[in-house]
């Protein structure tokens, strides 16, 4: 009888432990920015002890889901405002900026414009962010600090508002535009079909990423730590490569 017994808790144990191998890794969804993409995909990989599934779309997209009732685990965008909008509204846990990137000029292969001034010429097409899209805000701020005569010869130029930076990269590299408003990182991940034309850093906007965990997550210790390996663990560095700068401090 006490052999059956051991026979029987060695079997037991065997069982447990199969079934903690096969318990499949949690999962944590992020709903992030357009310009995130590559990164962030880079960074998860990076990760050993949860995958991770995302959402990319403009981040006044996201925030409009999740307003509407969408639950995911981490809310990633290419400004700070939107963040704090969510948190303010009681959605999102405090948010922490955990990158800084800068806007450029971007022009596809072949194309004749090579400064900001040639933006206003007679002509040329340009494509931007829409207003409310964080890549569009900031193209307005740095097309705001222009004459007002410049200004209005560029936007009238405009040919195209697309919804998130995938969009604009997407008229540039099908030739649809001349010139257009991206982030750094941007034409970073586009190298082959876009050049960045650098603007003056008296027009240069300051633009930061916020990153904040949805309220009412089921996954909040995988959340902190996706968070915590962006400011300063595996994903800092493949957000380094990819060619965004350090959060401040």
């Amino acid at each position: 009888m006490r052999g059956l017994r051991i026979v029987a808790l060695a079997a037991a144990v065997a069982l447990a432990g199969c079934g903690d191998s096969s318990d499949p890794k949690p999962t944590v969804t992020v709903s992030a920015a357009s310009s995130l993409k590559k990164a962030f995909e880079a960074c998860a990989a990076t990760l050993p002890r949860e995958d991770v599934r995302f959402s990319f779309a403009g981040s006044d997209e996201l925030a409009a889901q999740i307003r509407q009732g969408a639950r995911p685990d981490l809310y990633a965008a290419a400004n700070t405002k939107l963040p704090q909008q969510l948190a303010s509204a009681g959605l999102l846990e405090p948010p922490v900026v955990f990158a800084g990137n800068r806007l450029v000029l971007a022009i596809p292969a072949g194309s004749h414009v090579a400064s900001l001034d040639q933006l206003a010429r007679p002509g040329t097409k340009v494509v931007v962010g829409e207003p409310g899209v964080p890549v569009g805000s900031y193209t307005r701020a740095v097309l705001g600090r222009l004459p007002a005569a410049q200004r209005q010869a560029i936007l009238a130029n405009v040919r195209s508002q697309e919804p998130d930076v995938l969009g604009v990269v997407g008229k540039l590299a099908h030739g649809a535009a001349d010139a257009g408003f991206l982030y750094a990182t941007d034409v970073v991940a586009a190298s082959a079909q876009l050049r960045a034309i650098e603007l003056p850093a008296r027009l240069q906007p300051r633009v930061q990423y916020g990153i904040g965990i949805v309220k009412g997550t089921k996954h909040e210790a995988q959340a902190k730590a996706f968070v915590d390996s962006l400011t300063r663990g595996t994903c800092r560095q493949a957000m380094g490569k990819a060619g965004f700068e350090p959060p401040p401090g």
